[in-house]
């Protein structure tokens, strides 16, 4: 009961100038990603990650399904830096989730697709969905087999 209280006061928290707004919101949205980098950090400690951090095809798999289930790949770019600064997770296997996470980000658009048109044919909704997805796809399995080179060259910088 007290957290529906709570949520029709945020609700109705106008802040007056929507500029303000967007930079409050920016702000809890920072905090919110170093609270979870830093929960990420103590998670790559877990010795269950051990088993997919060998195979490429694993984290790619892993990047999609993480960005598909939380809609955003900020949020799991920013769980894979985590986990890369911990130690836990070694570069090529985060340069695979990478590519994962961008094809994972493309549920996004196919979600508009079939239910945002904004006045547009549903097909040109469907159409954009499929050239986007089809671009990072394209992307992503030309890029995977060099996973190891890539993280190799990252190193360099």
């Amino acid at each position: 009961m007290q957290s529906k209280k709570l949520w029709k006061k945020v609700k109705k928290m106008d802040l007056g100038n929507p500029v303000i707004t967007a930079l409050v919101g920016l702000v809890i949205f920072y905090i919110g990603l170093k609270t979870f980098s830093g929960g990420m950090k103590s998670m790559g400690n877990m010795d269950h990650l051990q088993f997919f951090l060998g195979n490429p095809i694993y984290m790619f798999i892993g990047g999609i399904v993480m960005t598909l289930l939380w809609q955003s790949s900020s949020l799991s770019t920013t769980a894979i830096i985590a986990l890369v600064a911990s130690g836990a997770l070694p570069l090529p296997a985060a340069v695979a989730a990478v590519l994962g996470a961008n094809i994972g980000t493309t549920g996004t658009i196919w979600l508009a697709g079939f239910f945002v048109s904004d006045g547009m044919p549903k097909g040109d909704t469907l159409r954009i969905a499929i050239a986007h997805t089809g671009m990072n796809l394209m992307m992503a399995l030309m890029l995977l087999p060099f996973v190891g080179r890539i993280a190799q060259f990252l190193t360099k910088f």
